[in-house]
């Protein structure tokens, strides 16, 4: 199949996914309004021509309107895998290159899944069930403070500065950070108990209230409730649902994913990751009662857990809507774990 021009391809697949929303013909005019390649409608005309004559397109009897040939469709849906191939492989890059930035990846996912539905999405930063000690690395600042570096799954890193009474020395300051370690490693909150820490002031003699600090410090850090995280995008796509357009209705729309508090109220705690599906009033969120939302959680390894959505009206794509969910989710799965697994 000979090359198109880009644009050409960028005509073609405009008239093409006209026709498949209308079904009817597609004309010049609206291909000028439908693209932006800010072309005039004689020059399109011409292109469509050219398109007509490669055998991409044609003219019906009854309508100086074109729809596309077989040809058409075989041109428009290779090109169609072959960019959703290009986004998986573009997507799959930029996660492994840029895992340390979590933020940008989110960010990323969240867009894609925007233009993939023509729906407004959500993603929550991941965050940690149960927070362990991994490590924690004592060192000495000034006469006064050490500072605490507190590792927890999924590396989440919490800095505490530590009040001392007195300066220790090197040898205690390393004695301090096996001992603990050997004691607190692997443990939740809930296991660090009264008796746990007796034992260790005990083994740490003179230096029994530093260490009491220090646990004080590790369970501020694993209770420690910060809020929660949300990415969002394509809140614009809903103005293309006549239902959802109305000024005061989108307005109160827009609001709430500019405020995202009460996106908060999606957050899936489903150990399957099954897609959950919220249709009208089950949302309990008041500016959602005309739309329908998919949810499903996603896991990083680690305990590192987080929601994606999509909100739309109730007469969404369900279909297309849930299998981009859920391919979404397989991808974030799987390469974070391949990821780990392969030690990159």
């Amino acid at each position: 199949m000979e090359e198109l021009s880009e644009r050409k391809t960028k005509i073609l697949n405009a008239l093409i996914k006209n026709y498949l929303d209308t079904g009817e013909p597609v004309g010049s005019r609206t291909i000028s309004k439908y693209t932006d390649l800010n072309l005039s409608s004689a020059t399109i005309r011409n292109e469509m021509s050219d398109l007509e004559e490669l055998g991409y397109i044609e003219s019906p009897h009854t309508s100086a309107g074109r729809i596309p040939t077989d040809k058409g469709y075989r041109f428009y849906v290779d090109n169609l895998m072959a960019q959703k191939d290009r986004e998986v492989a573009d997507m799959k890059e930029f996660v492994i290159e840029h895992t340390e930035k979590m933020e940008n990846v989110l960010k990323q996912v969240v867009r894609l899944l925007a233009n993939n539905t023509n729906y407004a999405t959500m993603i929550t930063a991941p965050s940690v069930s149960r927070n362990k000690l991994k490590f924690l690395q004592l060192s000495v600042v000034d006469d006064n403070h050490l500072l605490a570096v507190i590792v927890l799954d999924g590396n989440v890193i919490k800095n505490r500065m530590i009040d001392i009474d007195e300066r220790p020395d090197d040898e205690t300051v390393l004695k301090l950070n096996l001992l603990m370690n050997t004691a607190l490693n692997g443990l939740a909150l809930d296991q660090i108990n009264l008796g746990a820490i007796a034992r260790l002031k005990e083994q740490a003699g003179d230096h029994a209230a530093t260490v009491g600090r220090v646990v004080d410090a590790i369970a501020e850090a694993i209770s420690e409730d910060e809020d929660l995280e949300i990415y969002t995008s394509g809140a614009t796509n809903i103005f293309k649902y006549p239902e959802l357009s109305d000024t005061q209705m989108a307005s109160r729309l827009i609001s709430t994913f500019e405020d995202k508090t009460e996106l908060a109220n999606f957050v899936t705690e489903d150990d399957g990751q099954e897609i959950q599906v919220y249709i009208g009033d089950e949302t309990n969120v008041s500016t959602m009662k005309d739309c329908s939302v998919l949810t499903t959680s996603y896991d990083l390894g680690d305990g590192m857990k987080g929601t994606i959505g999509i909100i739309g009206p109730k007469r969404m794509d369900y279909e297309n809507a849930y299998d981009n969910l859920k391919t979404l989710r397989s991808q974030l799965d799987g390469i974070f774990k391949k990821k780990e697994r392969d030690g990159s």
